[in-house]
């Protein structure tokens, strides 16, 4: 996993335990498919994760239980992880009605660029706004 990754998912995970947000389910990709990531978050709270190759049930009984239940329901485990799908739709759409890059340097306006992003994404999906209607089509 890249350095800035790890870092983000520190300060979200830091950020939901300061506004006690008790979170019901948490989908991850296959860099996070770790004991560390998967124990950090609170016990009633299911963490859905693609196992790497390698892994082991070494790890705390959370990653045990986790892994346990995606080897015992794995069609049911896979239609809960794959609701991650439209989290990252939401993220590419943002991509596309409102640029790939973030111009700000400092880490207070980054945060606001992505709220923003976030609240106008929001307003429109409100409204109805697809950004299908933003790109020509053929």
């Amino acid at each position: 996993m890249v350095k800035h990754e790890a870092r983000e998912e520190d300060r979200a995970i830091n950020f939901i335990k300061t506004v006690d947000v008790k979170l019901k389910s948490v989908g991850h990709d296959r860099y996070y498919s770790e004991s560390s990531y998967v124990s950090r978050f609170a016990s009633d709270t299911a963490v859905y994760i693609i196992p790497k190759k390698d892994a082991t049930l070494n790890g705390s009984q959370k990653w045990k239980d986790t892994i346990r239940e995606f080897v015992t329901d794995t069609y049911q485990y896979l239609k809960e992880y794959c609701k991650r799908q439209n989290s990252e739709a939401g993220f590419s759409a943002n991509k596309k009605l409102f640029g790939w890059v973030i111009a700000q340097r400092r880490e207070d306006r980054i945060d606001s660029a992505l709220f923003c992003t976030g609240l106008w994404h929001n307003l429109f999906n409100l409204n109805g706004y697809s950004c299908r209607n933003s790109v020509p089509q053929p």
